[in-house]
């Protein structure tokens, strides 16, 4: 039995595929420990984990994103957030370290400072992304814009006119922010984003192909695991829903405060008068009572797997998880992309056929009822990824990726 400590950015939205893999390493007979956002220690402690929320100060600097229409301010507004929380980070996961003494840590790759902290030490450590990872491959774009593939000599321009404006606004400022906190530790500074990544041991992806790009190769340290799908323990559906006998259209938004409320307005504006029922999720909003009128459900928070029992499809901000759980039951996703890594979501679903895409600036009713109409036709390509998800391994071979690194410690 080993001892492992994970450390979390503070969203329920990359705990909940950490806390996938952790169930699974728990199954073997390891010991989890778990750092992660206050609000989600009872749910830790519920499956057994050892938890403790991280350092306040981390949790009050979680990006609170204003409604931009530039994919660039959305990536520069996010890399001032996570160097600023990288300086707290880095005493805070080190007294996690003292206490717990684990054989083995798995962190969260928007954990900067942590990340700076393990590898200044000598304990095993991997990275898991549960979202588009910073990695560069040839034939991609760079990250953060999220612009298609684009092959040949005319995608070799493009791609090196991105980065003129991708360089400055992301990988300058993420090694201006960190060069302090890496000189504190005795680190080399990092060139890119992509630099950061690959100083980890490992990284396990939370995706697979044909989500993925297919001609994507990050290198022989990361590794593909599919989604990571998690929910929290229920003991049965929800009452409401055994009132609904139309088929089920989910609209959510992210658990990462943003300006995304109008996609909920909007679906409900498109959908009205369809043969479909809306459930609408904002896990991020303030009421937490479930509001029903007809054709409509509105509900802070619902885990996710009782309601895409019932969706035909799923309308979503493009984020990554509730996009993969949709996609891995092989339903089609319409993906309005608000900031963050959002904008490489929907692309990728867009590229890989299994849904629709719409750029939340230019979101109206009338575009997305269509958008919303042309991804139920999608249900092949939703298919498509959802057995490309289940053929690389899962969670289980995250954990016997993780099991290995025990073996490397010096």
């Amino acid at each position: 039995m080993a001892v492992v400590l994970a450390y979390t950015s503070p969203a329920l939205g990359h705990l909940f595929p950490f806390c996938a893999l952790l169930t699974e390493l728990a199954s073997r007979g390891h010991q989890v420990h778990l750092r992660t956002l206050a609000a989600g220690v009872d749910l830790a402690r519920e499956l057994g984990f050892t938890a403790a929320p991280v350092h306040p100060g981390i949790e009050a600097l979680q990006s609170i994103d204003p409604f931009t229409d530039s994919m660039m301010r959305s990536v520069a507004s996010t890399v001032e957030v996570l160097t600023r929380r990288a300086v707290l980070e880095v005493g805070d996961f080190q007294v996690a370290v003292r206490d717990v003494e684990p054989d083995v840590m798995v962190l969260d790759a928007n954990c900067w400072g942590a990340m700076a902290a393990a590898e200044a030490q000598t304990r095993p450590w991997v990275v898991l992304s549960p979202f588009v990872p910073y990695l560069r491959s040839p034939g991609s774009p760079p990250f953060g814009a999220g612009a298609a593939p684009m092959r040949g000599p005319v995608g070799r321009v493009r791609d090196w006119g991105i980065g003129l404006v991708t360089v400055p606004l992301f990988d300058r400022p993420l090694a201006r922010g960190m060069r302090p906190v890496r000189e504190a530790l005795g680190l080399a500074p990092l060139r890119s984003a992509d630099d950061l990544l690959r100083r980890a041991p490992g990284l396990l992806v939370a995706t697979g192909k044909p989500f993925e790009y297919e001609h994507t190769d990050w290198g022989a340290s990361a590794s593909m695991i599919g989604p990571a799908a998690f929910d929290p323990p229920l003991q049965r559906p929800p009452a409401w829903l055994d009132d609904i006998d139309l088929p089920v259209v989910l609209v959510t938004t992210s658990s990462v405060r943003q300006a995304d409320e109008a996609l909920i307005r909007a679906t409900i504006d498109a959908l009205d008068g369809q043969p479909v029922h809306v459930v609408a999720t904002s896990p991020a909003g303030d009421a937490d009572a479930v509001q029903t009128r007809r054709g409509v459900t509105m509900a802070r928070f619902v885990p996710h797997s009782a309601v895409l029992e019932r969706a035909v499809c799923v309308v979503t901000h493009g984020g990554m998880g509730v996009t993969q759980k949709a996609l891995g039951r092989g339903i089609p996703v319409c993906a309005v992309p608000f900031g963050r890594d959002q904008f490489e979501v929907a692309r990728r679903v867009q590229v890989a056929r299994c849904g629709t895409r719409l750029p939340a600036r230019r979101l109206s009713v009338p575009r997305l009822r269509e958008a919303i109409g042309a991804a139920m036709t999608m249900t092949a390509g939703a298919q498509a990824v959802a057995a490309g998800f289940a053929a690389t391994g899962g969670v289980r071979r995250g954990a016997d990726i993780v099991e290995s690194h025990l073996t490397r410690r010096s």
